[in-house]
């Protein structure tokens, strides 16, 4: 091969390599598809309410797929990297915070439920059985740390600093009388791990997971009413504006929904639209 020959085959591979990137760009942002969506979800609430969605939206032509992840974080990588066309399992202080902190380019786009926290344990009957030196549990992601140390402070356990962000810990309780050992886990784990400390702050999915109610198990939970903490259903930024996110929405929002949520869930999960 000559040396005119090498020049034309590196500029050929060199404009192959920017085509590819170009329609890489183009996958990425190209309009989602009315006829067919693929939706990731935590397993247990999130999932048997997107089965509903795809009841309703299967009448109406609608396939949806949907994909069980039991991890807090990797439904937004795959979603940022175009693996889902949407997800539904996050709070919008969560995912302000993994926007933050990967960069990933995807948006809120409306409300589904809320899932109260609450306290656990299988030693204690009531909180105030807690002793001098306890291990108790929060959830170790950032945004779920803040709120189960708010949910410790509600019900008169700590104090916490003033003007903390979600990226608060531990080290920002200000008051622990009782001088409690905070144990960082990982949320899913919080279930398994609950006979090895005296209280477990649970998010209600993984609790309900576990077999338990947060009505009838936990020692204290958040409101349930106007719950300040609701989830939401993300896309990519590019696709906020596309029709079959208003179709979606339809679905969750829809009166069937709400009653199947009201029903299966007897409060431990509620509506939050």
């Amino acid at each position: 091969m000559n040396i005119k020959q090498k020049t034309l085959l590196a500029g050929s591979s060199f404009l192959a390599a920017i085509a590819l990137s170009a329609c890489g760009q183009s996958e990425a942002s190209e309009t989602l598809s009315t006829e067919e969506l693929t939706i990731g979800v935590t397993g247990g609430p999130h999932e048997q309410i997107a089965e509903k969605v795809q009841e309703l939206a299967k009448e109406d032509g609608l396939e949806i797929d949907i994909k069980v992840f039991n991890d807090y974080n990797t439904p937004n990588t795959a979603l940022d990297e175009g693996s889902l066309d949407v997800n539904s399992y996050q709070t919008l202080s969560f995912l302000e915070l993994q926007k933050s902190d990967k960069g990933y380019k995807i948006d809120d786009v409306f409300k589904t439920v809320a899932f109260p926290m609450g306290l656990y344990s299988e030693k204690l009957t009531d909180i105030k059985d807690l002793k001098e030196g306890d291990k108790v549990a929060v959830p170790n992601d950032p945004a779920n740390e803040l709120r189960a140390l708010r949910l410790y402070e509600t019900a008169g356990l700590i104090t916490l600093k003033d003007g903390l962000t979600d990226k608060a810990t531990k080290r920002d309780i200000a008051e622990n009388p009782l001088n409690l050992e905070f144990i960082e886990l990982e949320a899913s784990q919080l279930p398994t791990q609950l006979p090895e400390v005296a209280l477990a702050a649970i998010n209600t999915n993984f609790a309900m997971g576990a077999g338990l109610s947060i009505n009838e198990d936990a020692l204290f939970h958040e409101d349930t009413v106007d719950n300040p903490y609701p989830n939401y259903v993300v896309v990519r930024s590019a696709n906020k504006e596309d029709e079959v996110v208003e179709t979606l929405k339809s679905y969750y929002h829809s009166d069937e929904v709400r009653a199947f949520i009201e029903e299966e869930f007897n409060g431990s999960v509620v509506p939050a639209f």
